[in-house]
């Protein structure tokens, strides 16, 4: 997807703060973090939302939440931690970009969990 912020992330082509890369995925810093800790993982293949998830790539989505475990040990979150993504315009997707964001290091509000 040429005109894609998160692709053009893991190109390379817009700078970022990365945390991990394999060959399935990116994780990065957000740049206007929500919690103290607040990090994006995203596949490498584009995917528009978890509504584009299907049989053919739901492996990703598992190979994504053990890199996020992996991060919240290496982040220090041993608290605990939140996994989310968000679809489509009402569910507040701001990127239509298959993304998770990965938040912690501090109690976490229960509202909208």
């Amino acid at each position: 997807m040429n005109d894609c912020l998160f692709c053009k992330i893991i190109a390379g082509d817009i700078p970022s703060k990365k945390v991990w890369s394999d060959e399935l995925c990116y994780a990065f810093y957000d740049i206007a973090p929500q919690a103290p800790t607040h990090v994006l993982i995203v596949p490498k293949t584009h995917i528009p939302s978890a509504a584009g998830i299907n049989a053919e790539n739901s492996g990703l989505v598992g190979h994504i939440f053990e890199v996020a475990a992996k991060l919240a040990v290496e982040l220090g979150l041993e608290n605990g931690w939140r996994v989310v993504t968000n679809v489509g315009e009402d569910g507040g997707q701001s990127v239509k970009h298959l993304h998770f964001h990965l938040l912690g290091g501090k109690k976490l509000s229960l509202e909208m969990a």
